[in-house]
């Protein structure tokens, strides 16, 4: 598995140039989210190997893969402990960042963690995603989320953050494809088309993952986001 040393490795392997203070900054990130995580439950994944594997390097595979413009201005919805953003942003410190949980215990994680990490040009909100949308509707470069709901859910919650000709980039494991077939309605309905998909397996058999990346071209209508309880017991 992946400790400090292979994360390095395989990351300066993958064209990612990470600096020693960079990896002091991911050693520290894992230290905080372990000490958090004993009262306040986080992650279910703990140990160092997969934590470098499965949350690191698996949220470093969109700068891998996929270019983002200087200064671009990222929300992650639905953060968690902040997967995939916080690890962007300590190896690009130029992106500005706003991240989005519903929930409150998340959110004062990130807030503190910001802190012990010493990053700059960094918002944390607790909100729901769709109730966020209404103060901040098409206001973002690019929007993210790992691992929050399905793709034709998660669609109507990131899409009407994302500006006209920006992209709403989301990281699927297995079941990407099938998602992506499922979401078409609602992508298309929200303004946005397909530009790039990125097939990939993680390091150490780890499993499949999926970057899809959507473009939008058009703005969102302004009846979505509706409220969560629609969305989710009707998707588009």
């Amino acid at each position: 598995m992946m400790n400090e040393n292979s994360f390095l490795e395989n990351c300066r392997n993958a064209g990612l140039d990470i600096t020693t203070e960079q990896l002091i900054k991911f050693v520290q990130y894992y230290e905080t989210l372990i000490k958090y995580n004993e009262i306040t439950n986080l992650t279910a994944i703990t140990a160092k190997e997969e934590v470098f594997l499965k949350h690191f390097y698996d949220s470093l595979t969109l700068l891998i893969y996929h270019q983002l413009p200087h200064g671009t201005t990222l929300c992650d919805v639905g953060a968690g402990a902040g997967f995939p953003s916080i690890p962007l942003k300590i190896i690009r410190p130029d992106l500005k960042l706003t991240i989005i949980d519903s929930l409150g215990k998340r959110i004062d994680f990130i807030k503190h963690l910001v802190k012990v990490l010493d990053l700059q040009d960094v918002e944390a909100y607790h909100a729901r995603a769709e109730d966020f949308a209404k103060l901040n509707r098409e206001a973002f470069d690019i929007v993210t989320a790992r691992a929050v709901a399905r793709l034709n859910i998660l669609s109507e919650l990131c899409i009407p953050l994302v500006k006209v000709n920006g992209q709403f980039i989301t990281m699927k494991g297995q079941s990407g494809l099938e998602e992506l077939q499922e979401a078409q309605k609602a992508v298309t309905t929200l303004g946005c088309k397909l530009d790039k998909q990125y097939e990939f397996n993680l390091p150490y058999d780890a499993g499949k993952r999926f970057i899809l990346v959507f473009t939008k071209i058009m703005k969102t209508p302004n009846k979505y986001p509706r409220n969560y309880g629609q969305i989710k017991n009707k998707p588009l």
